[in-house]
């Protein structure tokens, strides 16, 4: 495949935090830039730092989604990379004291916006042959997490969907990963990043998330879960061979590193 000039990536919640990080990482790298999110102002000021679009967006909504895609096609004219990146943190309350706006708001934005998201790239992605989607899914994603099982819900099911449409699109030339990061200093932990630090426990700076994005996108590999953690680079997980051990009745689990 002929590289692309001036390749063009839609950044959902690109105006801040790992999202930004990624925008401006790519923009030094010649890439051209739509910001999709809903604060305007942050949004905005981006674009302009950058010499990027920005276009007010409602992951949760499908056709904001569209317009979104339409946006990059209109000022672009093609789509590489949907970086499906816009998140929310755990509702307060959980399930103990359950608010059923919060929790719906949660999901839409969580899990629904990856679901729309990837919808609103494919048919231009299909019709070019090419193109990534990176959905950002989280530590959260693989392991228990206690103190946010919502969220957590949402970011395995993130994971749950890339893998099983990995070898579906591979088929019309469009690669898609999930991106799953330790705690990152971004404004979804709010006041809590130096409670974390005090446990002794690292925050990433989010341009170690704009690393990431950039390994993935020189790898060839589809419907990974790249984990992302303070001494490592980031790699794609090992899960198990589930249909060799469904297929063999002497097959066992094989052992998972910590």
């Amino acid at each position: 495949m002929t590289p692309v000039e001036h390749p063009v990536a839609l950044i959902t919640g690109g105006a801040g935090g790992i999202g930004a990080a990624i925008a401006r990482r790519l923009a030094r790298r010649g890439w051209r830039i739509v910001i999709a999110d809903v604060d305007d102002a942050a949004g905005i000021a981006l674009a302009n730092e950058i010499d990027a679009r920005f276009l007010h967006t409602d992951v949760g909504s499908l056709s904001d989604n569209t317009a979104a895609v339409a946006a990059a096609l209109s000022h672009y004219g093609r789509l590489d990379l949907a970086m499906l990146n816009a998140g929310l943190g755990e509702p307060e309350g959980s399930l103990l004291d359950f608010d059923p706006d919060a929790y719906r708001t949660l999901v839409a934005v969580n899990q629904d916006g990856v679901v729309y998201g990837v919808h609103a790239a494919l048919g231009q992605m299909s019709k070019q042959g090419s193109g990534t989607i990176i959905a950002t899914s989280s530590m959260a994603g693989v392991d228990a997490s206690p103190i946010n099982p919502l969220y957590a819900g949402t970011k395995h099911a993130v994971i749950g969907l890339v893998r099983s449409l990995g070898p579906v699109l591979e088929q019309s030339g469009v690669r898609i990963n999930a991106l799953c990061p330790t705690f990152v200093d971004t404004p979804i932990l709010r006041d809590a990043a130096p409670y974390i630090r005090g446990l002794g426990i690292a925050v990433l700076d989010p341009e170690r998330a704009a690393d990431a994005v950039e390994a993935i996108l020189a790898d060839e590999r589809t419907g990974q879960a790249w984990l992302l953690v303070p001494n490592s680079d980031a790699r794609p997980m090992d899960f198990p061979d589930t249909p060799s051990i469904m297929a063999d009745p002497t097959a066992t689990l094989p052992e998972i590193s910590t």
